[in-house]
């Protein structure tokens, strides 16, 4: 019996991507007559044709499954959402503006014949905005240094492949707003990473801006580190040792020299807005635990779906 393999592609506001990556998906299958395959693409709430075509290329095409979500439910949860609801024997994770390859596809499907469960697609150049590469290059290497077990895998999005048992895995876990990079590092399966070259987005406008990738940063060191909290402890306890040890100095100094000594303003105004900005800093720390904490605790569905097209 032919395995059977699921692609699941994240879109929103795909207009100009969607049509040809299902045609470009489809025609790589085409050479890999071992395999049966379906292409499960999650929309979530596009505002331009997005969902017009997806009807569009559905209603001709049996093997492309269509879920609409109600409203946009952010670029974690809609994502992994759609990922957990693919059976296939292997799953293959990619997004639908053509940044991560197509034709890695019969690269993942070798690794994972071979015996990997998860083989992953690592981004060693991008041709992004070279700042912006460098920037999340810098993030990736200190939340992999910080994370508390297994480090997070560097310049890895979650393109690629995962055996079915670790979707069964990641299905059960209940997470409300689940980080996939840190779970592949975490559940420790047998993986293989294959390097790639990012290309540029082939049609239209991302849709990240600063507090996505803002939101990504602080869920990643929530999920997978207590750096920061320990950090918070280890600054605040050498903070009031300095603070304590210049308090005794100005204290003897003032005992010597009684009459003309003077401390003044300066020191206490200096000191005061930068213990200030230390405790707010690290009171802010902590609020992104507690809001991530909140998150979990609230028990909300990753999504709402509005409709699905060909699951029968």
């Amino acid at each position: 019996m032919k395995k059977h393999i699921s692609v699941i592609s994240p879109c929103y506001n795909e207009e100009g991507n969607v049509a040809l990556l299902v045609e470009t998906i489809a025609k790589i299958f085409d050479q890999l007559p071992q395999y049966t395959f379906e292409h499960v693409l999650i929309d979530n709430c596009s505002t331009d044709s997005t969902p017009e075509i997806l009807r569009g290329i559905a209603a001709e095409k049996k093997h492309v499954k269509v879920i609409f979500n109600e409203r946009n439910f952010g670029w974690i949860r809609s994502p992994f959402h759609g990922l957990i609801q693919c059976h296939g024997d292997a799953v293959i994770y990619m997004v639908s503006d053509f940044q991560e390859p197509p034709e890695m596809i019969p690269k993942f499907l070798e690794k994972w014949e071979e015996g990997y469960k998860i083989v992953i697609g690592i981004k060693e150049q991008s041709k992004e905005n070279p700042l912006m590469f460098a920037i999340r290059n810098f993030f990736y290497k200190v939340l992999s240094s910080a994370s508390d077990e297994e480090p997070t895998i560097k310049n890895f999005t979650g393109f690629g492949l995962y055996d079915q048992k670790f979707i069964t895995i990641i299905r059960g876990l209940d997470h409300q707003y689940p980080y996939l990079r840190g779970l592949v590092s975490e559940l420790g399966f047998r993986r293989f990473e294959i390097p790639y070259v990012q290309p540029a987005r082939f049609a239209g406008r991302t849709s990240s801006n600063f507090f996505k990738l803002y939101d990504v940063a602080m869920l990643g060191f929530t999920s997978h580190s207590k750096l920061p909290l320990r950090l918070s402890a280890f600054i605040g306890f050498f903070s009031s040792i300095i603070s304590l040890m210049m308090a005794f100095g100005y204290l003897i100094y003032k005992l010597v020299f009684w009459s003309w000594f003077d401390v003044g303003q300066a020191p206490l105004v200096i000191g005061m807005f930068f213990f200030s900005s230390v405790q707010l800093f690290f009171i802010g720390v902590i609020g992104e635990y507690i809001g991530a904490i909140n998150n979990q605790v609230r028990k909300r569905p990753l999504v709402i779906e509005r409709e699905r097209i060909n699951f029968d």
